[in-house]
């Protein structure tokens, strides 16, 4: 294992009704045989979970992917979207920070552009925060009319020894 992921599930926006008068929202997220889900929140398309989902980072390409459902009582539950996560650039940035952790707090250390590798809204910040990286990003959800969850992903990397830590 390489570390953990930690991706905090703020918000969904504007998430489209699944049912005749409502949606019941909540999101799985898998990365390879993992998944992980957040609480579900009833009738609302823009719902706040606030919840925190962590994964076993086993290998640093495995893709990263936010399916958001709406919970059903009677029957299957409903897709509603899925957004892919690429942690890729945070890795690169995380492997550089091992050598430089004094930073001072709110240090923008990189930029993430919206790409075809991402399903990022807009550009999304790599922050030094209180001696950690963090990632915030809004994503656009895939094959669904409308849609965008806000989260943010931290990696806690194992560490080889005191001062130093291993991602490959």
């Amino acid at each position: 294992m390489l570390g953990l992921v930690k991706i905090r599930v703020h918000k969904g926006i504007n998430l489209p009704l699944k049912d005749a008068f409502h949606s019941d929202p909540y999101v799985v997220v898998t990365m390879g045989d993992q998944k992980v889900k957040t609480s579900c929140k009833k009738n609302n398309c823009n719902p706040v979970w606030d919840d925190e989902l962590t994964l076993a980072l086993k290998y640093p390409n495995v893709q990263i992917v936010l399916t958001v459902y709406d919970k059903d009582t009677f029957s299957k539950d409903d897709k509603i979207g899925e957004a892919k996560i690429d942690i890729k650039p945070y890795l690169k940035v995380l492997e550089i920070m091992s050598y430089h952790q004094d930073l001072p707090n709110g240090v923008k250390v990189d930029k993430v552009q919206p790409n075809r590798d991402n399903c990022l809204a807009k550009e999304s910040y790599i922050i030094w925060e209180n001696g950690k990286l963090i990632q915030d990003m809004t994503l656009i959800l895939q094959n669904v009319e409308c849609g965008e969850v806000k989260l943010q992903i931290e990696v806690i990397p194992k560490m080889l020894s005191e001062d130093a830590f291993y991602i490959a």
